[in-house]
Parts: structure tokens; sequence; C-alpha cells
């Protein structure tokens, strides 16, 4: 195996939580995201999920279309080419909480431990965030709709006032 990506490298990484995102619903981690954390290259990643591939079930991980990632990145503003290479050739897989906890199981290095660790954290930080301001995101919602309403509400008076 290649020696792993130097600690410098890690520092440029943003926070563990801006690597979490949301696909088909799920919260998911992609699987270059996380090789570079754990400090390998992606392929060797994905060789050692693919040899254990008994322990991913479609829960735990799943493969995405190169246009859920286009998608992906298109919302998050980040760049089509990762590498500078071209891009992804092949589909990347992602993978849910529980597929991150399962690939310590594979993945045995001391740096693995302790970017695992880190990542379970950030999930459950997340998670919490998510309950403890369910309240927010609701009138959020609550507020949105009703400008709509208005903006409808608007527009049909303008209709109206036009036609006068």
């Amino acid at each position: 195996m290649p020696d792993p990506i130097s600690n410098d490298d890690q520092y440029m990484l943003p926070p563990i939580e801006n690597l979490i995102y949301i696909i088909r619903g799920k919260q998911v981690m992609l699987d270059s995201d996380l090789a570079r954390l754990y400090g390998v290259e992606t392929k060797y990643l994905k060789r050692a999920v693919k040899s254990n591939i008994s322990r991913f079930p479609s829960d735990f991980m799943m493969e995405i279309s190169l246009e859920e990632l286009e998608n992906l990145r298109c919302k998050n503003c980040t760049s089509s080419q990762q590498s500078g290479r071209g891009g992804n050739r092949y589909k990347p897989y992602v993978f849910t909480e529980q597929g991150v906890a399962m690939l310590s199981s594979v993945l045995r290095s001391e740096q693995a431990i302790e970017i695992n660790i880190r990542i379970m954290r950030a999930f459950i930080a997340m998670r919490s965030f998510l309950q403890t301001n369910a309240h927010v995101f609701q009138r959020l919602e609550t507020l949105e709709h009703n400008h709509l309403l208005l903006h409808h509400h608007i527009s049909e008076t303008d209709k109206k006032l036009m036609r006068c």
C-alpha cells in the first residue's frame, strides 16, 4: 500500500461535518473523502471494501451515479474535478454512519481508528443539531409557505388591477 497522506494534507480538509451529505434521504460520506481522511488512495479503500463486501449491505453503503455526484457538487459549489485528472471514471461509493463504522473493521491503522472516532462524533453532533433545532426548521418552512402564499396573492391582485 502506498504511503499515507501526510498529516499536513489532513489539516487542509474541511471539518468532517462539511463532508457529510444527504443522498437519497440518508446522511452519507463519499469514498474519496473517507480515503483522504484515512490517508489512503480511494482505489485502496474500494479494494478493501470489495474484499469484505459481505460487511457492507445496501443500508451501509451504496454506489451512486455520476449524475448524483455532479448534482451534489453543484449544490455544494465544489469542483467537478477533484484530483485535476479529469474527474471520476467510476461510480463512487457513499457510506452511511453504519458503513463508516464498519470501515474500521476493514481499515485497521491507528489513523483509521482515530478518524473513525472523529467521524462518529460528527454524525452524532449533526443528529443532535437537527433534533435540537427541529422547531427552527419548522418555523422556517412555515415562513417560506406564508411567503409563497403572499407572493401568489400579490400576483393575483396585480392581474386584477391590470384588467381594470
